[in-house]
């Protein structure tokens, strides 16, 4: 059941709290908006950015975390705006040896609340089309998002909070080291392929991440937005398969 502030913030009446402007710099504590006056200043929307990590010294130090403590990091994440709004980031979910990595936009209300992405509505999709191809998110798939912390009202995330969470995304893909990579919705393929291109034009074709295959789908939201997609998805990872099992056939044997 959701909690009362939960409901607050879906129905935007909760606090609001922004930074204080050169005029109010004088003043101790956050800045109150008019519909914030009386509340409690515990709300995720107060907690303020601290100062800027070094962007090559954050990579670096992101591409040398093992799992607990990347885990641990994007939890404590404040290297975008995003992080003022989440209840829970949203680090991934799955087979950390997966075979199958699906990377999908950013979390929902659902995944905010819970901790894990892919819990929806759209999450039940996914899960019924991996079923359809005999797997699931708990053996060989693992899932995650192209960002870790839910943007307000579902919005895309923007450019600049892609690129802040990219180097998150680039550590989970060398620690998973997977076979396939799934890319679900634009967002994901734009990020991975660095290509703004449709994904009506993405779908169908072989792509590659690095050395890693890549296949490019529609988000499971979107499907439930439009229901006669879902055969050309279904067309999708059927391809998907396919590339996985050439993959893994012209994979050398182990000695």
């Amino acid at each position: 059941m959701a909690t009362r502030d939960e409901i607050l913030r879906e129905l935007k009446l909760a606090p609001e709290w922004r930074l204080r402007s050169d005029a109010t710099a004088g003043q101790d504590g956050p800045v109150e908006t008019a519909s914030a006056r009386g509340a409690s200043p515990a709300s995720p929307s107060s907690r303020p950015i601290v100062a800027a990590e070094d962007p090559v010294a954050r990579r670096e130090r992101i591409a040398a975390l093992d799992w607990d403590a990347f885990e641990a990091d994007v939890a404590s994440c404040t290297a975008c705006g995003l992080c003022r709004s989440r209840n829970r980031a949203v680090p991934g979910v799955g087979d950390r040896r997966a075979e199958w990595l699906f990377v999908g936009e950013g979390p929902g209300a659902e995944e905010d609340a819970k901790g894990e992405p892919f819990v929806g509505q759209a999450g039940k999709l996914l899960d019924s089309m991996l079923a359809a191809l005999g797997m699931g998110r708990d053996a060989n798939v693992y899932i995650a998002n192209v960002v870790k912390c839910r943007p307000p009202n579902n919005r895309t995330p923007e450019p600049a909070e892609a690129e802040a969470c990219r180097p998150y995304l680039e550590r989970q893909i060398a620690l998973i080291r997977p076979k396939l990579i799934v890319a679900l919705g634009k967002s994901a393929a734009s990020l991975l392929l660095g290509s703004d291109a449709t994904i009506a034009s993405l779908r169908g074709r072989r792509h590659r991440y690095g050395e890693t295959p890549l296949v490019v789908t529609y988000h499971p939201a979107y499907l439930l937005r439009s229901l006669p997609d879902k055969a050309k998805a279904w067309e999708d990872l059927v391809f998907a398969r396919s590339m996985a099992s050439s993959v893994a056939s012209a994979d050398p044997p182990v000695a």
